[in-house]
């Protein structure tokens, strides 16, 4: 399964079952399993709103906050749009 690192998420991706799983998303280890569909709902998202100056706020499990500035959008964009180029099911 190839791993890919980015810059605010970090996962691998498995070929077989056409998901990304997601194993670190800034400095907090995770495991959360995204189809392609709702990385690109996550992606629309986020670029629908990656000039607010406020940023947003994605909360991990449910229950933890986790602030994202306007820059880190802009990463985590750039980070999601290299995993749909290099996930063959993804783009």
């Amino acid at each position: 399964m190839p791993w890919i690192e980015g810059r605010i998420i970090s996962g691998e991706y498995d070929n077989e079952m056409n998901v990304f799983t997601i194993q670190k998303f800034k400095q907090f280890f995770v495991e959360s399993v995204l189809q392609p569909h709702q990385l690109q709902h996550l992606l629309d998202y986020l670029k629908n709103h990656q000039n607010e100056e406020e940023g947003q706020l994605l909360i991990l499990y449910d229950q933890m906050p986790v602030k994202l500035s306007q820059e880190e959008i802009k990463q985590l964009i750039a980070d999601l749009d290299e995993i749909q180029s290099r996930c063959k099911g993804f783009s």
